[in-house]
């Protein structure tokens, strides 16, 4: 039986496989096959797959890409929805263009969905509800949402699960997995981005995604955090009509940060609002280390009182110890506006190439400050300054952690959002009683006692393992078991170029003494002839023909006269 299901699973995936392929081709993308040296299968892919068209042919290579991942589907949407805060992965033009993925799709039937229902809860859907829409208020590429009434009477709304969507995904990640193997092994530089690492990371969270217990629990998370805050207010989770397939929610009815004149008709204080809610973020990302990773303003409603709602928590963000002076330290050197301190930040914190050239950074660093330098504090978007300096930094090839990316996205909505509300919106004053702070702890004898205390126990647990090491480092040598591993990279590729190329010389070389020989017996007229000619020559002259009819029909499908 489970050889059964995993044959299932190889049709399936090669089923993917050409979608994704022809997908690739409708879009101009066949030479990525060759830069994965998979060329056979490009020289196969002109003849029997349908290329761009000419309108589609004509826009640039990221508006391409942004509209394949978006036939490609909900693993492809999301890749490119992520990638999207990965400045330091893929070039900026990328990363402004993946940012238009929009993530809404057709609503399944609602027969598909009930039937969704029954399975994840395990019961009919009346057990649990005595009413539900079948009209869907949104639908995405993972889970469409419907509006609800418990049989106890609450208003509610459900996150349903699109059916299929788990196996597609998991078909997504194997390709993925995939192409990310023949990315390391054959691009140059790949390295340096760890194309494997990035796949296993995109599918942790896409997997978290598709999880809607684990956001039920996420929610109840930030609940706790702001517990006792009556600024704040997060969606009740009804448990028992909830599972990994299924997020059940109290129904918000609440007005949109966005729509302006509906909060001033509420009577709703809009300074208020934006003060409320800067502050809120900044505590979940200063205090608590864990922040809403998509607050745009469809996801913010206002409640009565001006309380402010977040919704939607697929995507949450991480701020570690480590991440949160790293963060410190950046913003600290960019309001005294020193590039050399900004560039000892990036060296002490960042991952550094050894070729990274200072001088140039240094320069770009400075442009940067110098473009905020008589820019008014109050005016400056530290979203948009921060995501300005890690697009500099990783022209350098320096990583920085995920979550700082998606920070300052955070940041630039979270500011858009202020600002749209009040114009007087400050988020500069909202970050300097936290800069204040860092700056008064860091001088603290406390701080400083920690700090030297960490570098004593560093350096102690080096001395301690010393003698260790250097002993097993001497041991292996007298055993003859010192082993240094050179590892190639790009080789193979050329390797089998060599291989191709030696086997087409000795086949011109086989043909060219069929020939001379075949010619040479044709000369002799000895031995047994068929129709006046010898038997011998006649049969050099066809093993030849047939030799170079092979090799012509081999040259043309590699596409490489």
């Amino acid at each position: 039986m489970l050889q059964f299901f995993q044959l299932n699973r190889n049709i399936r995936s090669s089923r993917r496989y050409l979608h994704i392929a022809r997908v690739l081709f409708k879009y101009g993308f066949d030479q990525l096959l060759e830069y994965l040296n998979l060329a056979h299968l490009a020289a196969r892919g002109r003849k029997f797959l349908r290329r761009a068209a000419p309108a589609v042919a004509s826009l640039s290579a990221p508006e391409r890409m942004r509209m394949a991942f978006e036939e490609l589907g909900p693993t492809f949407v999301k890749l490119g929805q992520i990638l999207s805060t990965r400045p330091d992965v893929i070039p900026g033009e990328y990363v402004r263009e993946f940012s238009k993925l929009q993530d809404m799709v057709p609503s399944v039937p609602f027969g598909e969905v009930r039937a969704q229902i029954l399975k994840e809860l395990g019961g009919e859907p009346e057990r649990f509800f005595s009413w539900i829409d079948p009209v869907s208020v949104a639908a995405a590429s993972i889970a469409q949402v419907h509006r609800a009434r418990l049989a106890g009477g609450e208003e509610v709304v459900i996150k349903v699960r699109r059916p299929g969507v788990v196996e597609l995904v998991e078909t997504d990640i194997d390709a993925l997995m995939a192409l990310a193997m023949l990315a390391e092994r054959h691009l140059p530089g790949s390295d340096i981005y760890d194309p494997i690492g990035l796949v296993k990371e995109f599918a942790r969270t896409i997997r978290r995604e598709m999880d809607l217990a684990r956001e039920g629990h996420t929610i109840e998370r930030f609940a706790g955090n702001f517990s006792g805050d009556a600024t704040m207010y997060f969606p009740t989770v009804y448990w028992n009509a909830t599972s990994q397939g299924i997020l059940t929610l109290e129904y918000i009815d609440g007005i949109k940060v966005s729509d302006l004149a509906a909060l001033d008709r509420a009577g709703l204080d809009r300074q208020l609002i934006a003060r409320r809610g800067a502050d809120a973020f900044l505590r979940m990302v200063l205090d608590h280390g864990f922040f809403h990773g998509d607050p745009h303003p469809g996801n913010v409603y206002i409640l009565p009182d001006n309380v402010v709602c977040l919704l939607d928590y697929g995507m949450v963000g991480r701020v570690d110890p480590q991440m949160k002076e790293l963060l410190a330290n950046v913003l600290l050197a960019i309001v005294r506006r020193d590039a050399d301190e900004l560039i000892s930040v990036l060296i002490y914190s960042g991952e550094i190439t050894d070729n990274l050239k200072v001088r140039a950074l240094r320069h770009d660093l400075t442009e940067l400050l110098d473009d905020y330098y008589e820019i008014p504090l109050k005016d400056i978007s530290v979203g948009k300054l921060l995501l300005e300096f890690v697009e500099i930094v990783t022209t350098y090839q320096i990583r920085f952690p995920p979550d700082m990316v998606l920070l300052a996205k955070a940041l630039v909505a979270i500011e858009g959002m202020g600002r749209a509300l009040d114009p007087s919106f400050d988020m500069v004053a909202h970050l300097r009683p936290f800069m204040e702070e860092a700056v008064k702890e860091r001088t603290s004898p406390a701080y400083l006692l920690k700090e030297l205390g960490s570098s004593v126990a560093s350096y102690a647990n080096f001395t301690k393992n010393l003698p260790r090491e250097l002993k097993e480092i001497l041991n292996r040598i007298n055993r003859n078991k010192f082993k240094i591993d050179l590892e190639h990279r790009g080789l193979d590729r050329f390797i089998r170029e060599m291989d191709k190329s030696s086997n087409r010389l000795s086949s011109s070389l086989i043909i060219t003494a069929l020939i001379v020989g075949s010619s040479l017996v044709m000369q002799i007229d000895k031995g047994p002839k068929l129709m006046g000619f010898p038997i011998l020559a006649f049969l050099g002259y066809t093993v030849a023909g047939m030799i170079g009819l092979w090799l012509v029909i081999a040259i043309l499908r590699s596409g490489r006269l």
